[in-house]
This record gives structure tokens, C-alpha cells and sequence, in this order.
């Protein structure tokens, strides 16, 4: 073993034994957290990151996958009560593989795989049924891939098609969604999710589609769309109206010298209007149906005994059908005709939804103190404009000059100022709770650092061997005479240097011989004499080790 590395092993070891019990125990316990700090880490790097290998599977799914996973003897983690498979990242693209070439995940309770199951003795009616029940499960795998929908079913209501038009009936749908925890889906998804439905079904529109999340909340009506209920529909105009009426008398006003309150009644009904009306065609249209018809007899005066014509009568005598006086008469003629024209029929039919306003009341109180060269006139046409007051509709608008409580304004301002003042002092408590904290951990730790520190310095200043300083020569150099080194320094030494700085020789130099002492004056004696061979060739350096000692409250 190379001496340095001995010399430094032996000066670690007398280092650790010189330790106080205290110190020893904040050794071992600053080990023991090193020792179980790299543990923990080393595991965490050491440990796989797993990745969802496939979500959302069915009960029966799920066994099979997991069963192919313990047959490949490949590690995995269940997470979303068994319906999501968690297999380390280095697994995901292989075991996936593997499970797809064994058939897995095969759910096909649902969707078009349905329609491989249907036998060629199928009745009409249980292809119809299954072919509906494709169509759902399909639109329920799609609502499902939507960010936050955890599970999703749909159910339709397709009418039977018959020959009369006028009794059909738009198919409509229902949708119940199960979003994750913590998510609402926003408007846009339940439109998403509207359009998605209703496209998916032959005439069906987007207001025939109904969407109800798990808490029992109706997202979209049918035949009012996806705009909540008819109290939150209310809510959200009144509040609208009112923000925006309430912002502009701010700017005109200043804040604090208005207030606006909006009363808007909607209607809860909802239904369809068909009306039908009829008008004369413009430019003159060709009739549709056109019928004519004449008949026309003809004879002479001269070839009848009495001149006249006409229909048999009885006993086979004429009558004549002119007149009788004039003795002649015209032929018989006989035309009808039948004309049919085209009239436009126009057909409206019109869904009125739920949430219609039928009426608003806006009320708008101005404070009077900065009334004085205010026109009410004009404040009234800004707020009727904002809020889009209708008088045909019922809608009714009053602006009036009234005297604010300033008490309240007061109070708040009290309020306010009492709480930023609570906050003010919940932050300083909370930051003197956070420096005790601190303190509490950073004391003991600094307060052990210090003592390891102190102690190691001690033992750096008792470790100093006199006997180990490099031998110097008068100059204070090294190497001033032959064979200088770093060599135990003796009492000879002392001497021979002493012969050095006077011109003398070491080899030369006699050897001083102390009178025989006991073991104790003999180590004193070894002492003084070592310190003042030190004193005289490094003043700087006895001059700390002496206050060091004096530090430590050593005796020499």
C-alpha cells in the first residue's frame, strides 16, 4: 500500500477514535442516510417506466390479456379498477404484438361485429335490432375516444318507414356519458357530440339528439340543442345582460355610481309549428288540367212543315226550340269547359325550442350625487340598445335617480382592508412558522457541522508531530545542507542546526547528552526542547500552534 495512502487511512482512523459520542452517533446517522438516499435512488433509476399497453378493456378482455402476459413472463400493473394493462416501456410495441396475433383484446359485444353473428335463418325484425345495436355500439367506442369520456352508450329511436309523409317521424337519439373524475365536458364536446349522433342516422338533426352526463345533468334536449336547461339558459342571459349594461354605465358613470338589475322570462315549452298557405300563380301559369266539350245542331226553315227544329216531343211532334212567333229558329248548341290552375302552396315548419324569451325587465339605479348634468334621456336610449329592449315583446326598462348607502361602501372597504390585513398576517405567520421549521432542521445540522468541524481542526493541530517538520536550514529553506528532507527531528537535529546557523557542521557536530530523567521529565524535557527548535526556525507557525493550544485549554 503506497505510504500516503497509509499515512492517510491512519490519520482518518485516530481521526474517527478521537470522536465524542455525540459525534459518533451523527456520523453513523449521516451515513446511514447516505447509504439508504443511494439506495433509493438506484432503485428508482433501476426501475422500469410502465405504459399503458391497452385501455378501457372489457372484464373478460382483460383476464385474457393478463393470462398472455404471464405466459410471456412479462411484468404489468392493473390500474383503473382492471380496465387499463401497464407493461414497461421496453414491452409495450412487442407484447402488443403478441397479443394481437392471439386475437385479444375480442370484445365484440358491440359495434358491426354483431353482424358476423347473424345466421342466414335471421327474421326481419332481428335484423333490424341488431343492425340498430351495431349502429349504438359503434357510437359509443367513437364518444368514448373523446378526451375525458370514460364510458359512453347510445340509444336510438328510429321510427318504421311508411308510405304516408305526413305521418312520418325524424328518428331521435339519447346519449349518457360518464366523464373521468374531476372533468366536465365543455359545450363544444356535447356539440361534438351532438353532430357526431345525429349525422350517423338518416334524418335525424342535430336537435333530436339528447345527451345526459352520470351526475344527471341534461346536457342537450331534444329540440332545444345544447344549451343546459331552461333555469340555466335564464341564468346565463340575465347575467350576460347585465355584465354588459353594468360595464358601460361603469364607463360612463364611473364604477360604483350604477347598478343594473335584469328580469328576463323565458318560456319552458317547446313544439313544432307547421303552417301552409296558398296563393295565385304570377306571370300566368298554364292551367293543370284543361276539359272542353260542344255540341252543335244545324237545320233549314224549308224542308220543316212548321220551319222550326228541336226534340221530339210526344207523339213523335217536334218542339221547337226557337221561338214560336217568329216561325224560325237556330240550330242546337251545346259547350261546357273545365279549367284547373295551379295555386303555389308554401308548407313552413318551424321547432320552437325551450328557453325562448318572451319577455325582460331591466331596472338601472344611477346615484344622484353625480346626476346634476346627467341626461336621462340619452341614459335611457344607451341602456334600451344594450340590453335590447323590445316594447312589441313586453319588455319594459326604468332608470331612475335615487340615493346610495354609502354605510355599505364603508363597511366593505373596512372588510377589505381587515382582510388583506388577516392575509398580511397569515403570511408572516406562515412565514415564521416556515423559518422555526427550518430553523428546527438547519439548527442541529449547523450546530453538528460546526462541532465535527471544530474537532477535526483540533485534531489537525494535535496531529502536527515536531518531529515531522522538514528540516530548514538558517535561511528557513529547505535542502540548505546535504540530504535535506522531512525527517524526524531529535534533539541532535536541534543541535546540529544550531552548529549550522553559527558556521558549524553537522558531522561535526556533538552529540548533547541530558541528564537521566524519569519518563515524565523526560517528555517534558523532549517538549521544550522540540518548541523551542521550533520557535527558532518557524516563529509564525509555533505562534499558532500555541494559541491553538491555548484554545483547546491544553497543558504543554
Amino acid at each position: 500500500m503506497p505510504v500516503a495512502l497509509q499515512n492517510m487511512l491512519t490519520s482518518l482512523g485516530a481521526r474517527i477514535k478521537s470522536f465524542s459520542i455525540a459525534q459518533r452517533t451523527l456520523a453513523i446517522l449521516a451515513i446511514a442516510i447516505l447509504v439508504l438516499g443511494g439506495i433509493f435512488v438506484a432503485s428508482q433509476l433501476t426501475k422500469p417506466q410502465y405504459t399503458p399497453l391497452f385501455t378501457g378493456l372489457a372484464a373478460t378482455d382483460a383476464s385474457a390479456v393478463v393470462t398472455q402476459l404471464q405466459t410471456d413472463g412479462v411484468q404489468y400493473q392493473l390500474a383503473d379498477g382492471g380496465a387499463t394493462i401497464l407493461v414497461p416501456q421496453s414491452a409495450v410495441y412487442s407484447e402488443r404484438l403478441k397479443v394481437a396475433a392471439a386475437g385479444l383484446p375480442a370484445d365484440n359485444t358491440q359495434g358491426y361485429a354483431l353482424l358476423d353473428q347473424m345466421g342466414v335463418t335471421s327474421s326481419e325484425f332481428q335484423q333490424n335490432v341488431t343492425y340498430k345495436r351495431a349502429i349504438e355500439g359503434e357510437l359509443a367506442k367513437t364518444i368514448e375516444a373523446m378526451d375525458g369520456v370514460k364510458t359512453a352508450s347510445v340509444q336510438l329511436a328510429i321510427p318504421q318507414q311508411t308510405v304516408f309523409t305526413d305521418d312520418a317521424k325524424d328518428p331521435t337519439a339519447s346519449v349518457f356519458v360518464a366523464t373521468m373524475p374531476g372533468i366536465t365536458l365543455s359545450t363544444e364536446q356535447v356539440q361534438a357530440i351532438v353532430h357526431l349522433t345525429s349525422a350517423s342516422i338518416e334524418g335525424m338533426k342535430a336537435t333530436d339528439v339528447s345527451v345526459v352526463d352520470a351526475q344527471g345533468d341534461v346536457l342537450s334536449t331534444v329540440g332545444g340543442g345544447a344549451a343546459g336547461t331552461s333555469s340555466q339558459q335564464q341564468s346565463q342571459y340575465q347575467t350576460q345582460v347585465q355584465t354588459s349594461v353594468q360595464n358601460m354605465l361603469d364607463k360612463v358613470l364611473g364604477a360604483g355610481n350604477s347598478t343594473v338589475v335584469v328580469a328576463a322570462d323565458m318560456s319552458q315549452n317547446s313544439g313544432t309549428k307547421v303552417t301552409q298557405s296558398y296563393s295565385n300563380p304570377t306571370g300566368g301559369a298554364s292551367p293543370i288540367s284543361e276539359s272542353s266539350s260542344t255540341e252543335s245542331y244545324g237545320g233549314s226553315g224549308a224542308g220543316s212543315a212548321s220551319g222550326a227544329t228541336g226534340v221530339l216531343g210526344p207523339d213523335n211532334i217536334a218542339v221547337p226550340s226557337g221561338s214560336s212567333t217568329t216561325g224560325t229558329g237556330s240550330g242546337y248548341v251545346n259547350s261546357s269547359s273545365t279549367k284547373d290552375n295551379a295555386v303555389d302552396k308554401t308548407t313552413e315548419s318551424t321547432t320552437i325550442p325551450s328557453g325562448t324569451l318572451t319577455k325582460q325587465t331591466v331596472s338601472v339605479a344611477i346615484n344622484s350625487k353625480i346626476a346634476k348634468n346627467l341626461n336621462l334621456g340619452n341614459i335611457n336610449d344607451l341602456v334600451a340598445k344594450a340590453a335590447g329592449i323590445d316594447p312589441t315583446r313586453g319588455d319594459s326598462l326604468s332608470v331612475q335617480m335615487v340615493d346610495f348607502n354609502g354605510a355599505g361602501a364603508a363597511q366593505a372597504k373596512q372588510a377589505l382592508a381587515a382582510s388583506a390585513a388577516q392575509a398580511a398576517s397569515d403570511g408572516r405567520m406562515q412565514l415564521i412558522k416556515t423559518g422555526l421549521i427550518a430553523a428546527a432542521i438547519g439548527v442541529p445540522l449547523i450546530l453538528g457541522l460546526f462541532l465535527l468541524t471544530r474537532r477535526g481542526r483540533r485534531q489537525e493541530r494535535e496531529d502536527i508531530d515536531l518531529g515531522e517538520l522538514q528540516a530548514t536550514g538558517p535561511s528557513g529553506t529547505a535542502g540548505t545542507w546535504p540530504g535535506a528532507a522531512t525527517v524526524p527531528l531529535s534533539l541532535d537535529d536541534v543541535e546540529a542546526r544550531r552548529l549550522l546557523e553559527s558556521g558549524g557542521s553537522p558531522q561535526t557536530a556533538p552529540t548533547m547528552q541530558l541528564p537521566s530523567l524519569g519518563e515524565e521529565g523526560r517528555t517534558m524535557e523532549r517538549k521544550r526542547a522540540e518548541i523551542d527548535a521550533l520557535a527558532g526556525s518557524d516563529p509564525d507557525r509555533t505562534a499558532e500552534l500555541l494559541r491553538g493550544l491555548l484554545d483547546d485549554r491544553q497543558s504543554v
